[in-house]
Parts: structure tokens; sequence; C-alpha cells
């Protein structure tokens, strides 16, 4: 489809963020991506807002990412979705048998009406031919920003897995790689909630404040919606060039400035940590190699210790150049789902993730982005993440670590609830009651 640009200049961009985010609430289909101003080489866009689905693709079945590939063809646009955990079935012979109570098909894209791009001072619009978007800008520069907050009911949200229950399932997991089956599996759990009435607009501002995180997104698809605060990007690909950033490794900010920073130090020398990040630093390298060019995949970064609001993290850098026998799906497909969700051997660990965990990933441990016309993309890891079903009032938020031959059940119990302190945080400020 054709589409038109036009700009518009912009003077207060996180005021117009907010309007932009308040005047997508009219629409039924959307997926707002926010980098926060995170600084990085690799970030293109401030921020992106689809709306309004021209065509949808919805699949659950063998072939999702062949009927991906011919919708990315027909359409020839921008297209916006996520790619569930789940779909490893369509990669390799697996199965999920746990109960699934959020109800989303294991992929979905749609394409947008409407885009609007941050760039630089100003915002793109990309329209469809004829379709005139300064009505719409002028709209969004009249949103009043009014404090509109209704604190909701009281919540409980309730644990699939007790921690006695998980201790004993983590010593199973560490049993099978004391015996040489697997290297690293990323162990997950899920607390949940029945018949919530909740705001998921508010929920997500407030989560988004808090965390600040470089792959922020918020996604409505009717019913369903996705407030997530991501700090790992999965892949990207602009031209022939991929980028791979996995996250293993990970320590709580203090708020002394010399115990904080005692704490990035203890991450970046802690042996155990670098072993985690290495093992799928490797793996995703062994990923990438399936459609690269030869002798073009690298390890640009190693084991370097970032800065969030809540946490540090040890993220590595993976580069490739796509062989030009191989197209965009065919990338996505070689590295999903990604390693620092699984663990390695890739499939024999995806296999113990089935018989250990209580509850079905789907969109969890999947990834969230979008595909320009030209066929490039940018997908996160849908991690720090509420999803919510409104027409049931389900509630689920899921979190996780990575078990290698020196981990501590104990310890890696206290990662999980570390890395879920910014959801609770916003949840308890909204009048959450958690027993976890």
């Amino acid at each position: 489809m054709k589409r038109t640009i036009t700009q518009f200049h912009c003077d207060d961009l996180e005021l117009t963020k907010q309007k932009l985010l308040s005047w997508s609430k009219q629409f039924s289909t959307s997926v707002w991506l926010d980098s926060n101003h995170y600084s990085s080489e690799h970030s293109r866009y401030e921020c992106i807002l689809a709306v309004e689905a021209l065509s949808q693709l919805s699949y659950s079945d063998k072939g999702s990412f062949e009927a991906l590939r011919q919708y990315i063809h027909q359409k020839k646009d921008w297209l916006f979705g996520y790619l569930g955990y789940d779909l490893k079935n369509d990669i390799e012979p697996l199965e999920s048998r746990q109960n699934d109570l959020v109800g989303l098909p294991d992929l979905c894209f749609f394409q947008p009406k409407r885009v609007w791009i941050s760039v630089d001072n100003h915002f793109e619009a990309h329209y469809p031919a004829g379709v005139d978007p300064v009505q719409d800008w002028e709209n969004i520069q009249s949103v009043m920003l009014e404090n509109d907050h209704v604190e909701p009911e009281s919540v409980l949200l309730k644990s699939r897995i007790t921690p006695e229950l998980y201790r004993e399932k983590a010593q199973s997991l560490l049993n099978h790689i004391h015996r040489g089956d697997i290297y690293e599996v990323n162990f997950c759990m899920e607390w949940y909630a029945y018949q919530m009435g909740l705001q998921p607009y508010d929920i997500y501002a407030q989560l988004n404040t808090i965390s600040k995180a470089p792959f922020s997104a918020l996604m409505q698809l009717n019913d369903h919606f996705l407030m997530c605060a991501s700090p790992e990007r999965f892949l990207k690909k602009i031209g022939e060039n991929l980028w791979s950033q996995p996250i293993k490794g990970t320590a709580k900010r203090e708020a002394d400035y010399v115990l904080d920073k005692a704490q990035a130090q203890r991450l970046a020398n802690d042996p155990k940590e670098q072993a985690e990040n290495i093992m799928i630093v490797d793996l995703v390298r062994n990923d990438l190699s399936k459609v690269a060019k030869r002798g073009s995949v690298s390890v640009s970064e190693k084991c370097k210790v970032y800065a969030f609001k809540q946490v540090y993290q040890m993220i590595s850098t993976v580069r490739a150049r796509l062989d030009s026998n191989f197209d965009q799906i065919d990338a996505l497909r070689s590295c999903f789902p990604m390693g620092s969700m699984t663990g390695a051997p890739k499939v024999s660990a995806m296999e113990l993730i089935e018989e250990h965990e209580q509850s079905k990933r789907g969109l969890y441990s999947g990834a969230l982005g979008y595909f320009n016309p030209s066929g490039d993309f940018d997908f996160n890891v849908v991690i720090r993440s509420l999803i919510y079903r409104a027409d049931t009032g389900y509630l689920s938020l899921h979190v996780g670590s990575a078990l290698t031959a020196e981990a501590d059940p104990e310890k890696e119990y206290e990662e999980c609830l570390l890395k879920a302190k910014a959801i609770r945080q916003v949840l308890e400020k909204t009048s959450v009651d958690l027993n976890l």
C-alpha cells in the first residue's frame, strides 16, 4: 500500500507522547513502542504508535511462520504484532500442554491505518495516500491530559507455584543439568488474578514511569492488553544487518551511590552470571549462523553491565549479516524462541520447561515489534510484563530466571521476585494486595 509521510514539528516531546497515547485509547487495535530516550547506537526511533487495523493475521497452527511470510509479501507495508512463545511448536517437534487462560493466538499482526513515529524533534505521520493526517494532529494536540485516574478494586495475585514447589522443581532441573541433559534452562512462574476491572493505559503509564525501559510497549487487541517494561531486544534487522542483544545477569539497584556502584561491579565480576550470559551468547551465535553469511557472526559487546531504574543487567550484542538465500522470516525463525528465555541446548531445555512449568507462557517470553515496508524489523523480548484480558478480568504476570550448574534455588526465587519489583510497585500503588 502506498503511504505518504507528513512531518509535524514538536515543541515538547514528552507532552506529545502522552497526548498520542491518550488519543490512541479510541481505537480497539493499537501498538505503542517507547524507547524512553535510552541511549544506544541501535536505537532508531524514540517512539512509534500504530492504530486501527486495515487487515490482520492471527495464527496458531503449524505453518504460522509461512503464513506471516505470505502476509508480509502481500502487504509490503507497516505491520505490528507479536510472536508468542508457543510458536516453538511450529519450529520443532514440540507441544504445549499447559492450561491457557489468556486466550491469545500464537501469532498476531495487523496492518495499521495510522502510524506515528518520533524522529529527532518532529513526528512523522505515515498515512495511506488520500488520508490527511492534519486533523488527527490537531486532535492530538488538543487532548487534555486530566488526572482521571480511577482507583481499582483491591487485587490478590495468586501464585501457580508455591515457594516450596518452586524449589523442588528448580532442583529437579538442576539434576538434569548435573546429568548433562542440558547446560542452562530458563524456569518461569506465573502469578494471576481473576475478574479484575483494571485501567490498562493507567497501569502502563505508571509502570513506564517507574521502569523507563528501552523496549517499553502497550498493545491492545480488542479485549487483550499487554503492558510491557522490557529491557531486552530479541532481534533487529536493517538491510542485511542483524543484531541480537540477549540479557543474562541481574542485580538490584541501591539507593546509596556507593552501594549501588558496588552492585554493578559485583555483577560485572560474577563468574556465575558471566557463564550464564556466555552460554546464551554461544546459542545466539549458533542460531544466527544458520542464516548468516559465512564469517559474519561476531560478538561486538560481551557481558557489559547496563543500568536501568530498578536493576543492573548484563547484556551482550551479537551481530551478523543475513545471507541472500534467506529472508526476514528465516532470520526470526532461526532464533526463535530467544535463547535467553529457553536455555541450552534449546530443544531439550524447552522440553523440560514444558514438564516443569505450571502454566502456558503464551505471549510471555515471546516477541513484540514491527516490520516496516522494506521488510526490516525490530522485536523486543516480552518480559517484565502484565497481560490482561478485559472480558474475563484475567490478569497474568510471569517472571523467571536462568538455572545453571551453580544455581541456588533459593537465590533464583529471590531473583524472580526482584524482576517483578517494578510491576509490584505499580500494583501496590493502585491498592493491589500481593500474596507473593
